[in-house]
């Protein structure tokens, strides 16, 4: 059992997980906004990658419904953050979604139909 000093409260002490959590509040504080966004793209982008089953693994953890989902999140993500950042940093993740959206189709037992498929409702149609 450990010993709060006598000049703390055990509410005002810091246990580990706080000193973190304030550690990494003033660390993202730091990040400008661009770079969350591209970031989170990015995260999105290779959770899809992953339930397509394009990975090592392959389809170990292939989930197309998970993979819809993600794609999904992605293009409405890039659809409303497109403004705020950069062509520079916009085109190569608008090319990552329709590559993602691509594979989605190929690796669908029966494909959407154009405009149907998993973040079209942002991007318009995809074809291969």
């Amino acid at each position: 059992m450990s010993e709060t000093p006598q000049n703390e409260s055990p509410e005002t002490s810091e246990s580990p997980e706080t000193a973190d959590f304030a550690a990494m509040t003033r660390d993202i504080a730091e990040v400008p906004a661009v770079e969350v966004i591209v970031t989170v793209a990015v995260n999105l982008m290779s959770a899809a990658a992953v339930k397509l089953g394009l990975t090592e693994e392959g389809d170990e953890h292939k989930d197309l419904d998970e993979a819809r989902k993600l794609i999904h999140a992605l293009a409405g993500l890039l659809d409303a953050g497109v403004t705020e950042i950069s062509s520079f940093h916009a085109a190569p993740l608008r090319d990552g979604l329709k590559s993602l959206q691509l594979a989605f189709r190929e690796a669908s037992f029966v494909p959407d139909e154009p405009g149907q498929g998993p973040g079209e409702k942002y991007t318009g149609p995809v074809y291969g």
